[in-house]
């Protein structure tokens, strides 16, 4: 497996940047639906703020994945490379890096992933509910497993050399070998 000990750190350091990101945005969904959504229904406000999470949600794992891409095997294609992207964190690189994702959040992320493409394009008002109850009930199923895949991702081998625990303690860990 590649060793960089300064290119991992970083890696660990945005790893755990992406996953309190992620938990924010988490916590904001759950506030949104519980509070506003009950009062609002299904409104165009309602529609955008949804959609403007999804695409937020989505934009924030595509940039880790694009930090792991550059820091394993540095290749995408111009065309399509968000597709690509994705396609290549579900695959196990042998003498590089283990699978980030399983094939399942790949399916899962590749849904969100179409529809943060069409909403960057789309300026109507007028939301498709069912469209967007088929990306929140992908976002909800995709959450738990995807935040423990990044997790986990402090087991795989590259990675061991350097920091033997599980991603959360990980910053304890860099900053007692720093002093």
């Amino acid at each position: 497996m590649k060793e960089n000990n300064a290119g991992i750190a970083v890696l660990i350091a945005q790893a755990e940047n992406t996953l309190r990101i992620l938990q924010e945005n988490r916590d904001f969904y759950h506030h949104f639906k519980e509070k506003e959504f009950a009062a609002l229904g299904k409104t165009t406000v309602s529609a955008m703020v949804l959609s403007q999470l999804f695409v937020d949600f989505y934009t924030c794992l595509e940039t880790f994945f694009f930090r792991v891409s550059q820091e394993f095997e540095n290749k995408l294609r111009k065309d399509q490379w968000h597709k690509e992207l994705l396609q290549k964190m579900a695959l196990k690189i042998p003498g590089i890096r283990d699978q980030v994702i399983s094939e399942t959040t790949k399916n899962h992320l590749s849904e969100i992933l179409l529809f943060r493409h069409f909403r960057r394009y789309y300026f109507n008002f007028d939301y498709d509910w069912e469209k967007l109850d088929l990306i929140e009930s992908k976002y909800r199923q995709v959450y738990s497993t995807l935040t423990s895949e990044i997790e986990d991702l402090s087991l795989q081998p590259y990675f061991q050399p350097f920091f033997p625990y599980k991603l959360q303690k990980w910053r304890h860990i860099v900053v007692c070998k720093l002093f």
